[in-house]
């Protein structure tokens, strides 16, 4: 298994805007500057799907296996031979607001889909992180 994780504590920002800027995977091209385009199928929680299409890539459909609204939530992408978590937390904490990402990858050719998909995927997470962040800054 190949795990990769980073968290940011927040200042001014609002637990609740986070969610939502989440929960409207239509709308994820705007600070996800890696995409084409995501579409839901259904509501954002456990069961639903959606298609995603990385530029320069072919689309993905990626399942919620987990949503705990305002809380936490977790995609799962299906490879050939592995399989790719990603988990996206949000908690307030004494200095902030903490976000937090988890990208691992199991299976017998995780190390494949880790070079092929997964590295890429971690590498951009803090820079996701911040432009939701960004989004959901109170204004003053």
């Amino acid at each position: 298994m190949w795990k990769k994780t980073c968290s940011k504590i927040y200042q001014n920002i609002s637990i609740s805007k986070v969610w939502n800027i989440w929960a409207d995977v239509d709308n994820w091209p705007k600070w996800h500057d890696d995409l084409e385009y995501c579409k839901l199928n259904g509501k954002f929680e456990k069961g639903s799907f959606f298609i995603l299409k990385p530029k320069g890539g072919p689309k993905v459909k990626i399942a919620l296996l987990e949503v705990h609204p305002e809380k936490s939530f977790v995609d799962c992408t299906k490879f050939f031979g592995a399989t790719m978590f990603d988990t996206h937390k949000i908690e307030k904490t004494p200095t902030g607001i903490k976000i937090s990402n988890e990208v691992h990858v199991e299976g017998v050719l995780s190390l494949l889909w880790v070079f092929l998909v997964a590295k890429n995927v971690a590498a951009t997470a803090q820079q996701e992180m911040d432009k939701v962040a960004k989004l959901a800054r109170i204004k003053k």
